[in-house]
């Protein structure tokens, strides 16, 4: 059936395969959105910022 290297190729292919899928889903659920909100309230305060010293 499968011979030692084979076995030890096939197990590796799955553990890549199941840390990409599990990379992927860490980052669309927390780094991306993280990344977003901060940017946003960033972008917000610069805005903010801007309207004051334009009234100044």
């Amino acid at each position: 059936m499968f011979e030692f290297d084979q076995y030890l190729g096939f197990l590796s292919f799955l553990s890549i395969l199941t840390i990409g899928f599990w990379l992927m889903i860490f980052l669309l659920t927390f780094v991306i959105p993280y990344w977003l909100t901060g940017a946003l309230i960033e972008w917000f305060q610069e805005r903010k910022q801007a309207k004051q010293a334009s009234k100044e």
